[in-house]
């Protein structure tokens, strides 16, 4: 009996063992799926155009003429504008929700945030453009170009005409919505601190400020990363929010945020099914290769950070 027992529970474990395997293997084989279909249908583009297509700016369908850099640059500033606005807001919302908010109030605001992020990106996109934009080109642009535009170096990038809709704008759209993940994840590791941790802390006189970045920072900061390199994710291929808002316009302008520009999700957007051409099919799906790989550098950049944070706390300790 005991032996047909224990038969039993191995040959589960078996199973169980590789049929985990087999879905780990499945995800493997379907990302490299997508990146080989991908790959296979930018080709044509690949040959014509080689590495150049990275730095080419122009984007003439007509001409068969192609390049990446409008988009590449409108992805990046854009979501690194996100990311600026909503890194310290998410971590000032999880910080008091944690720490300072009382307890009636933490479940309701909790669940708020959470039902932010289930807003459909389309919603904000029109929010964006029928709202925001106006209220934004208005009030908001003129100030910022009367406060921040004469700053030395860094002033140029808020002058121009306030239109409302731009790199600027899109980025505030992405920023809003993607301070429900970042805030989530920081607010549930955040959580996960040990409790005597903190107490010992603020036994010992610590403010709450000091035990946040003394001892909940420290302790949880490969979920803080974690959850920030999910925001990014959102932002870099986001779609129709930024369709809005960006304005969508191929013309490479560095010399403001107020410009209007493009990505490659909105591009991609736009354009895909005006394209007539096997070639201008083609740029396109170079276009996603390129948002699937910038993705995957990201990731691999967190990881390397991780594991070098990882290294420093083991020759500290």
């Amino acid at each position: 009996m005991a032996d047909s027992t224990k038969r039993s529970s191995g040959l589960g474990d078996w199973i169980f063992h590789n049929l985990t395997r087999l879905f780990a293997l499945l995800t493997l084989l379907i990302l490299l799926g997508i990146l080989g279909s991908l790959v296979y249908g930018a080709l044509p583009s690949i040959h014509k155009f080689g590495f150049s297509f990275l730095w080419h700016r122009d984007w003439n369908p007509p001409m068969n003429d192609f390049g990446a850099l409008v988009h590449i640059y409108g992805t990046l500033v854009t979501s690194l504008i996100a990311l600026i606005i909503a890194v310290p807001v998410s971590f000032g919302i999880a910080l008091f929700l944690t720490e300072l908010s009382p307890l009636w109030l933490r479940r309701p605001l909790g669940i708020a945030i959470e039902l932010l992020a289930g807003i459909p990106s389309i919603v904000f996109g029109m929010w964006g453009l029928l709202v925001f934009a106006p209220i934004f080109s208005e009030y908001i642009q003129p100030f910022l170009t009367a406060t921040l535009g004469h700053i030395p170096l860094l002033g140029h990038l808020f002058q121009g005409i306030p239109i409302g809709i731009g790199l600027l704008s899109a980025g505030i759209i992405l920023s809003i919505m993607i301070i429900p993940f970042i805030a989530s994840v920081m607010r549930d590791v955040f959580e996960v601190t040990p409790e005597i941790l903190k107490e010992s802390a603020y036994a010992v006189g610590a403010t709450t400020w000091e035990v946040v970045w003394s001892v909940v920072l420290p302790f949880t900061r490969v979920g803080v990363i974690g959850g920030i390199m999910l925001g990014l994710g959102r932002a870099l291929g986001e779609t129709m929010a930024v369709t809005f808002v960006i304005g969508n316009s191929d013309q490479l302008d560095t010399s403001s945020l107020y410009a209007a520009g493009n990505s490659i999700a909105s591009a991609l957007a736009n354009e895909f099914t005006e394209a007539t051409t096997p070639m201008y099919t083609s740029s396109l799906i170079e276009l996603g290769l390129i948002l699937f790989l910038i993705t995957f550098v990201v990731l691999v950049l967190s990881k390397l950070l991780l594991l070098r944070l990882s290294r420093k706390e083991g020759k500290g300790t």
